[in-house]
């Protein structure tokens, strides 16, 4: 056992540090200095104090509800080894850290004499512990006006971080103390005496990861899209993401002192979006920008002031503290850290608070100025330290009274967390659709789309949104051109979304996320058999269907034309292993542009029946010769596979 504070033990057994000490002196224990007990010591120190507690009560054991085969066999003064004898006999299989139901440990303190009663108590503090995690809904009277949280997305190099830049450059120009330094992934600037917050994490993270996980962090959405360049495939992807996170959207304009630069252009195609600028006749507020000159920055900032007005953006600063970790890390010198964004309440350094699955006293708050803070009230993102280990991005934070109390949830939950673990996940799946329908647990079907080309997303979705029912509305959240990738698997979870793919495949690493968030990919070549699956899946009439099994990757390294067989490639095997009889795809740049079968598999000169992983191979394609280098080519058969309804 490793060292423990006296004051540690003293809360678990209700007891006075005082009564501690007097029974470690009666005991005749040593003690590593006046406040702390380690190895040996600290185990015998237990056993007797468990001991005389037996004593005290006869051969009666109280428990909490839960109990593990260790602190049964601790609770009786037996050994870990003759509990799980005892458990093995009565046909129960247990590890000495596994849970057993209090009506089998009731049996086995009955073959050692005890006799086993619930903890009243226990059960009592565990139902005030769930209700300290109840967040109390504030009063009306209570409630003050608060700064806004805004985060900034759009496409790759059309100005997100120049944007950013420019805003704190305005900031300090309008006479904030100091350089704006950034230490924290988020950053304050004052326009008019008011505050608005910016978070620095990246847009889709922030509406994906942390929205997957229940928090909704963001008031306001700036969507940057460059005046010379309009609405690019990340645009689309950022407005999906803000429209699923249901928040108003500030469209800035940017680059907008560059030669080519078209406003117009850019108006016109948000439109086709469904997005209409208040010029247009709509609702959406848009701005014209220049983040490298500096023009219309203030115009941008007052207009997120506008937008938060109308909101009514408010909270209650005089409660106990409850907000989301922005993002965690664990820092060698300081231990886990993590970066808070204050929602409700005010958090002060000395609170005991709880951040998901980890637990501890705030022992210091930096600001975004790397400057140390006392106490930080609602939309105010802060540093904090002091957690026992590092939380997860969009977990819930709440102070607790004290540091017990904390350590019990936090305990709670990570047994929770493994049990989850264990489970499988509840997304949704096509197979188990129709089975869920009829439960009553599926209004929408949410559905991710990505294609070849434009068109076919168009006439996919179209197609799709016809099958809505009374039961089930089918809504297509967001359609894209190009392969299968994490951010389409991050969006398809944190939306409960199943994704289809038209022609197109999933990038490397993208299969990995899908089968860990537990996300339904299926891809289709012909649009009509997309839509007799979802049909078949909505009225639980499922087929038998023919699967894909993938059997090996190959890369194309060389080609040579052959005269009287075409060209044939050069190719290593990156994973699994190519067979003679199998059907090939050919891919490039994540798009199919070819099924068919080979015409031949050699290794050097002579013909093989199969190539395994990591050897190289000759191969040419049944009537099909447009291939290049770098071309992946999936090795696959075909099964049929019954399906069934979960």
């Amino acid at each position: 056992m490793s060292k423990t504070s006296i004051k540690h033990i003293a809360e678990d057994y209700n007891l006075s540090e005082k009564e501690l000490l007097k029974k470690i002196e009666n005991f005749g224990i040593e003690m590593v200095d006046d406040k702390h007990l380690e190895g040996e010591n600290l185990q015998l120190f237990i056993e007797m104090l468990n001991e005389e507690i037996r004593e005290e009560k006869g051969n009666v054991i109280e428990v909490d509800n839960k109990i593990t085969v260790q602190d049964l066999a601790e609770s009786m003064g037996k050994s870990a080894s003759e509990v799980i004898m005892k458990l093995m006999k009565m046909g129960t299989m247990a590890t000495i850290n596994q849970e057993i139901s209090f009506d089998i440990a009731s049996l086995v303190c009955a073959e050692f004499g005890f006799t086993l009663m619930k903890n009243d108590s226990s059960e009592v503090e565990e139902l005030e512990i769930e209700a300290l995690m109840d967040i109390e809904e504030d009063d009306e009277k209570d409630l003050v006006p608060r700064p806004p949280v805004v985060t900034v997305m759009g496409h790759v190099d059309h100005g997100k971080t120049s944007l950013l830049d420019a805003i704190r450059d305005t900031d300090v120009i309008s006479g904030e103390a100091g350089g704006i330094t950034q230490h924290i992934g988020a950053s304050e600037v004052k326009i008019n005496g008011q505050k608005i917050v910016f978070l620095d994490t990246p847009g889709h993270e922030a509406f994906t990861s942390m929205r997957a996980r229940g928090a909704q962090v963001t008031d306001i959405a700036i969507l940057v899209v460059a005046a010379d360049d309009g609405i690019m495939p990340q645009t689309v992807e950022a407005i999906n993401h803000a429209k699923a996170a249901n928040v108003p959207i500030i469209i800035a304009i940017n680059k907008i002192d560059k030669p080519g630069a078209n406003p117009d252009k850019v108006k016109q195609e948000l439109s086709e979006h469904g997005l209409l600028v208040e010029d247009w006749g709509g609702d959406v507020i848009s701005v014209e920008v220049s983040a490298k000159k500096r023009i219309n920055i203030e115009g941008l900032l007052e207009m997120v002031l506008l937008v938060a007005e109308v909101e009514e953006l408010k909270a209650n600063p005089n409660k106990r503290a409850v907000g989301t970790v922005i993002e965690a890390e664990l820092d060698k010198g300081r231990g886990p850290v993590a970066t808070v964004l204050v929602q409700g309440g005010t958090l002060r350094v000395g609170d005991p608070i709880v951040a998901g699955v980890a637990s501890g006293k705030v022992r210091a708050m930096i600001n975004y100025k790397g400057k140390r803070v006392k106490q930080a009230g609602p939309s105010t993102a802060v540093e904090i330290l002091g957690l026992s280990e590092v939380p997860f991005g969009g977990d819930q934070f709440v102070e607790v009274p004290n540091d017990k109390t904390a350590r019990l949830i936090a305990e709670k939950r990570q047994a929770l967390q493994r049990e989850e673990m264990l489970k499988s996940s509840s997304k949704i799946s096509l197979d188990a659709l129709f089975a869920q329908m009829s439960e009553g647990k599926v209004k929408d079907l949410n559905i991710v789309i990505k294609a070849d080309v434009q068109g076919s997303v168009q006439a996919v979705k179209q197609s799709l949104e016809k099958l809505s029912n009374d039961e089930v509305q089918i809504k297509v959240i967001h359609g894209g051109v190009g392969a299968i990738t994490e951010s389409d698997v991050l969006l398809a979870s944190a939306s409960n979304a199943i994704i289809i793919g038209f022609n197109v495949r999933p990038v490397s690493g993208s299969e990995q996320v899908a089968e860990k968030e537990s996300v339904d990919i299926r891809t289709y070549t012909i649009i009509y058999k997309a839509i007799e699956d979802i049909k078949a899946a909505m009225s639980g009439m499922l087929d038998p269907e023919y699967v894909d099994e993938d059997t090996g990757k190959v890369e194309i390294r060389e080609t040579y034309k052959i005269s009287g067989v075409g060209t044939v490639a050069g190719c290593y095997v990156l994973s699994g292993k190519i067979m003679r009889n199998c059907k090939v795809r050919i891919v490039r740049d994540g798009i199919i542009i070819h099924e068919g079968e080979l015409a031949a598999l050699k290794r050097f000169k002579d013909d093989v029946k199969e190539v395994a992983q990591g050897f190289e191979c000759g191969l040419s394609f049944v009537n099909y010769n447009d291939i290049k280098v770098g071309d992946i080519v999936e090795a696959y058969i075909v099964k049929a596979v019954e399906r069934t309804i979960e």
